[in-house]
């Protein structure tokens, strides 16, 4: 088989293997990527206004590198065929059967298919040389992007860079040739109380990572996110690290609909240790370590509650602070529950435009409505659910009778047409 010479190519790609951080094998990929376009550019001016290549043309060519005989060649992927109506993608069967009877028509081989030293190894040179920085880079790219799919879902180091309309650009550390990859906190993601100054650090939640047509991939953090609550209290607690204390749910409100409503979240704890107060745990003496949560968070509000597998105590716990009087599960099946307080708890229990009771609803997975105890009637509000189900369920028959109606009507259209294209022929 032919080759095109490289000399010194060993050297160069342990070269730049070290000087873009790059494994050996990325270096190598990059090299090939370049190299076969170097040969189609060669191919293409060989045939200059003379024929016109489509753009996977090439798709079928590839090539081999050999770093111990330090340089290349050009292999081709054919078909088999009875008759050639393409030198570079079909072979003819007879040509391949003086080679190799038992070959068939649809087979492929591999053929190299390598120009001559000469013309193309100079202009292979210069296409190379064009073409590999950008491999490179495309390369690093993968390999960050690579990199950073692993970390998805985790809590890193930022450092605010600069602005960009409403959200802020931050630079996280990487290991594969980039000091620092870009990331976007995008507004919605962002903390009310935070102060994104230049050079500022943070730490941010890494949300999404989406591959970049142009400059590489593109992080997506959050200071928003549910996660980094929980990163900060396993941190910070180191019971729920030992898995003596778990999180079970996280309800955050990061950027309330008002301004007037500060930052605040819910945060349910349990333990299967009976010497252990979760709850207590998470708090530290005197508060210690929920300080330093909060602190992270720029004063944002924190609630620890008590999980518990009773919705009743559940629910009660979750509304916290505000003191409950009884809870009653009026619609289980549809999870709606009445919270009974008392007159100076209502406010409390709500919470400033509805905050406690939202958060304690997304919390528990529970319609939670919160009703003064003075005024409660039981069986009144019975019978306005059961009213209403009864409503619901109408609907949904209603619906169904429909359907079948729709249903029967169509069968009855098609026995119809069935019958009348019957009578038709029979008529003929």
């Amino acid at each position: 088989m032919s080759i095109v010479a490289l000399p010194g190519l060993k050297k160069m790609i342990e070269e730049i293997s070290q000087t873009h951080n790059l494994p050996k094998s990325a270096v190598q990929q990059a090299l090939r990527e370049a190299l076969l376009k170097g040969y189609e550019r060669y191919r293409r001016a060989q045939r200059l206004d003379r024929f016109h290549f489509e753009e996977d043309y090439f798709d079928n060519f590839e090539v081999d590198l050999d770093v111990e005989e330090e340089g290349f060649r050009v292999l081709s992927t054919k078909t088999i065929v009875e008759e050639v109506g393409n030198t570079d993608h079909h072979i003819s069967l007879k040509e391949v059967q003086e080679v190799a009877s038992e070959a068939q028509l649809g087979d492929s081989v591999v053929l190299d298919v390598t120009p001559d030293q000469g013309e193309f190894g100079r202009m292979a040179a210069i296409q190379t040389k064009q073409v590999l920085s950008q491999k490179l880079r495309d390369q690093q790219r993968k390999l960050v992007q690579e990199e950073f799919e692993e970390l998805e879902g985790t809590v890193l180091q930022a450092r605010a860079l600069r602005f960009e309309r409403q959200s802020v650009i931050m630079a996280l550390s990487s290991g594969f040739g980039h000091p620092e990859v870009e990331a976007e906190l995008p507004k919605r993601e962002q903390l009310p109380n935070d102060n994104y100054r230049i050079n500022t650090t943070f730490k941010v939640f890494l949300k999404k990572v989406r591959e970049g047509p142009h400059r590489g991939p593109q992080l997506v953090v959050s200071r928003a996110s549910a996660g980094l609550v929980v990163y900060l209290f396993a941190n910070e607690v180191p019971e729920i690290e030992d898995e003596v204390v778990r999180i079970v749910a996280v309800a955050r409100e990061a950027n309330p609909p008002s301004r007037h409503v500060g930052p605040r979240t819910k945060i349910a704890v349990d333990t299967l240790e009976r010497d252990v107060d979760p709850v207590g745990a998470c708090i530290g003496a005197r508060g210690s370590r929920i300080q330093v949560v909060v602190n992270e968070l720029r004063g944002e509000k924190i609630d620890v509650i008590r999980w518990s597998p009773d919705p009743s105590t559940y629910i009660s716990n979750a509304l916290s602070p505000a003191r409950v009087e009884q809870v009653l599960l009026v619609n289980p099946e549809g999870r709606q529950a009445h919270i009974l307080v008392p007159e100076d708890q209502l406010s409390l229990a709500i919470g400033k435009e509805g905050q406690n009771v939202r958060l304690a609803a997304r919390l528990t997975g529970w319609k939670i409505d919160i009703k003064d105890v003075a005024k409660y009637d039981q069986e009144a509000e019975q019978r306005k659910i059961q009213a209403a189900m009864q409503a619901a369920a109408d609907v949904e028959e209603e619906q169904e009778d429909d359907y079948e109606d729709e249903v029967v009507d169509t069968l009855n259209l098609a026995d119809s047409e069935a019958q009348a294209e019957t009578t038709s022929q029979e008529e003929e």
